[in-house]
């Protein structure tokens, strides 16, 4: 189960960064549209900088920030132990208006349309572009494997990383959304990529108030169009990406429903085995980024390069 012709020239000497960086945490700023953007970047201890070395994008929720998951997610732990990079991004702070209320000051990633609004008059920001140009600064900074980017998004990140998955797919080798993603109408993806969405079978109401799916009722939610349960969202989450990656809707599940079952879909055309998506949910899991998941979704991202 998926949890988881030349000619000869002189050789040229790698540039020097045009940023210095520390072992550890970095926090770095970007300008964009005229806006400094924020991000932190774990660089491990054993890196060097003589070889290519993967990197993995960790979005945060609402009214979180980059720091926030730089020292809860555990990628930065992950990225220390795997001698991999990882990045933090922080999204922009807006006047919103969210379930009929106003809320200031309130973070959230650009991947509308869905439940909120900015308030009227605000600017919302070009979150596809910061991603784009920060991949670039990455590159000024370190000896990135660019075959190897990779994205995790929760809550309000799952949806921008969804996002990512339409709009950014040859950058990303593959992306996990965890608790949220896009459904509806999108535009063409770029390529048919590795999607991993992860969700808990509480993750309902505030607190997880509301019904609990059971770990029995994962086909169920993938088919049922009426199902209330989980406000509908693997349905929704799994036809949107049904549609837009020509993904074969016969799916088989494996798993335990005492910890986690998944749902596994292959392309419907033949010859694209990177065209893959799963949808794992997770026992007792309320509104939150698993616990250990870190580890586990880089065994399974880790997998896949671009082509």
């Amino acid at each position: 189960m998926v949890v988881f012709f030349g000619s000869c020239k002189k050789k040229e000497t790698p540039t020097e960064p045009t940023v210095k960086y520390a072992k550890g945490k970095n926090r770095f700023t970007i300008k964009i549209d005229g806006d400094d953007r924020e991000y932190f970047v774990h660089v491990p201890a054993g890196y060097t900088g003589n070889a290519k070395t993967a990197v993995v994008f960790m979005l945060h929720g609402t009214n979180g920030n980059g720091e926030d998951f730089y020292t809860n997610s555990g990628w930065k732990e992950v990225g220390e132990t795997e001698n991999i990079i990882t990045v933090f991004p922080s999204s922009w702070k807006y006047c919103i208006v969210e379930d009929g209320k106003t809320h200031q000051n309130t973070e959230k990633w650009n991947a509308l349309p869905l439940n909120w609004a900015p308030c009227a008059g605000e600017k919302v920001r070009d979150d596809i572009e910061f991603f784009k140009q920060l991949i670039s600064e990455l590159n000024l900074k370190f000896n990135v494997d660019n075959k190897r980017i990779y994205m995790v998004g929760f809550s309000n990140g799952g949806t921008m990383a969804s996002k990512c998955g339409f709009e950014m797919s040859d950058k990303f080798a593959a992306i996990v959304e965890s608790a949220s993603a896009l459904y509806g109408e999108q535009p063409l993806p770029k390529r048919k990529l590795p999607i991993l969405l992860q969700r808990g079978n509480q993750d309902y109401g505030p607190g997880g108030s509301g019904p609990t799916a059971p770990m029995s009722s994962l086909s169920f939610l993938l088919t049922d169009s009426n199902t209330k349960l989980l406000q509908g969202h693997l349905y929704k989450f799994s036809h949107t990406n049904i549609h837009y990656f020509g993904l074969n809707p016969t799916f088989t599940i494996t798993g335990d429903t005492n910890s986690l079952v998944t749902a596994s879909y292959t392309s419907s055309t033949p010859n694209e085995p990177l065209n893959v998506y799963y949808v794992t949910l997770i026992k007792g899991l309320k509104h939150a980024y698993p616990t250990g998941a870190a580890a586990k979704n880089w065994e399974w991202l880790k997998q896949y390069t671009l082509p």
